[in-house]
């Protein structure tokens, strides 16, 4: 699989809010941190928390507009844009970083003010 393909169906698995996908990207002992939010580790913690980010989003639709792709790391500058329960719609930069062993995500950190979200 390209690494093209690989961020497409990274983004598909987040925006479908399918957090199994998702969680299929990471290492087991992987370490999970959403902007501000304290970093969570193992896919129990991390399935917990997207879901309850997930929980709290109608929906979301990520544009990557810039990839770095290395060996043992990568990391990619898009934006997304969010759609609230109340059908309200914003749209907001980020910047994700990746550690990656054998593949998988081992350190996933995105940088990112989500606070005009939840104003």
């Amino acid at each position: 699989m390209s690494k093209a393909n690989w961020w497409q169906d990274l983004f598909k698995a987040v925006d479908a809010k399918d957090t199994k996908a998702f969680l299929g990207f990471i290492a087991p002992d992987g370490e999970f941190k959403f902007g501000n939010a304290p970093a969570v580790h193992g896919h129990a913690a991390i399935g917990a928390a997207v879901d309850g980010f997930f929980a709290s989003i109608r929906a979301s639709s990520h544009r990557v507009v810039r990839t770095w792709d290395g060996v043992e790391s990568c990391a990619c500058q898009g934006e997304v844009t969010y759609t609230r329960h109340d059908g309200g719609v914003l749209t907001l930069p980020f910047v994700n970083v990746f550690a990656l062993r054998d593949g998988l995500i081992t350190e996933y950190l995105i940088y990112i003010d989500i606070a005009p979200l939840y104003a």
